[in-house]
């Protein structure tokens, strides 16, 4: 007997982005990272033997890549990884701060299921944000590394920017980490913010 088939897992906002300045960045770990405040200093020193990376401060991110981890409260904590589950993002974390027994007060949460992440990049992608975003997002104002939680449109985000021009080059990018149930919204509403902000370039030009 044929083994029955496995349905095929979809990330939220599949098939919903075009093009190479708009994407989504699925199944990435999503680990919540609560300490006491107190112990935040001791929590950073332990977990950086594990993630490669401090835990950061005050609107701010640290590493690079995989894994790299926002700051998002007094002794709270998003750790993205994606090159690990959910699961083992956990684990690990728990290990490092000494387990259930450990010698920090510590706790870790799997969010992975519950949220995804677009990536908006391109000389664009401020003026794209502007048109639902709030915040002051120049540069001066919010520059590399930076990370807030803010609005875009009706939906409530985490904001990382990850890149920024500047004289040695670069480009300016952004990661928005967003609940799963609201993928399909802001896809497209920076969808249309994209198509607006071309239109009315093109218009200028003419």
């Amino acid at each position: 007997m044929a083994e029955p088939a496995v349905p095929r897992r979809r990330s939220p906002a599949e098939g919903l982005l075009e093009g190479s300045h708009l994407r989504e960045l699925s199944f990435l770990a999503q680990a919540e990272l609560r300490v006491d405040a107190e112990e935040a200093d001791a929590a950073s020193r332990m977990a950086e033997q594990f993630l490669g990376c401090p835990l950061p401060g005050p609107g701010r991110a640290t590493g690079h890549g995989t894994p790299y981890v926002l700051w998002s409260g007094p002794g709270r904590y998003l750790v993205v990884d994606s090159e690990a589950t959910g699961r083992g993002l956990c684990a690990g974390l728990s290990a490092a701060l000494g387990g259930e027994y450990g010698r920090l007060c510590a706790a870790v949460a799997d969010l992975s299921a519950q949220r995804t992440v677009l990536e908006l990049s391109g000389p664009d992608a401020e003026e794209v944000l502007a048109r639902g975003c709030p915040m002051d997002l120049h540069p001066r104002e919010f520059g590399t590394g930076s990370y807030a939680q803010t609005v875009i449109g009706k939906a409530a985000v985490g904001l990382h920017r990850t890149g920024a021009p500047g004289p040695s080059g670069g480009a300016t990018a952004f990661r928005i980490l967003v609940r799963a149930s609201f993928a399909e919204y802001l896809a497209r509403l920076l969808t249309d913010a994209a198509a607006d902000v071309r239109g009315t370039r093109a218009g200028a030009v003419v």
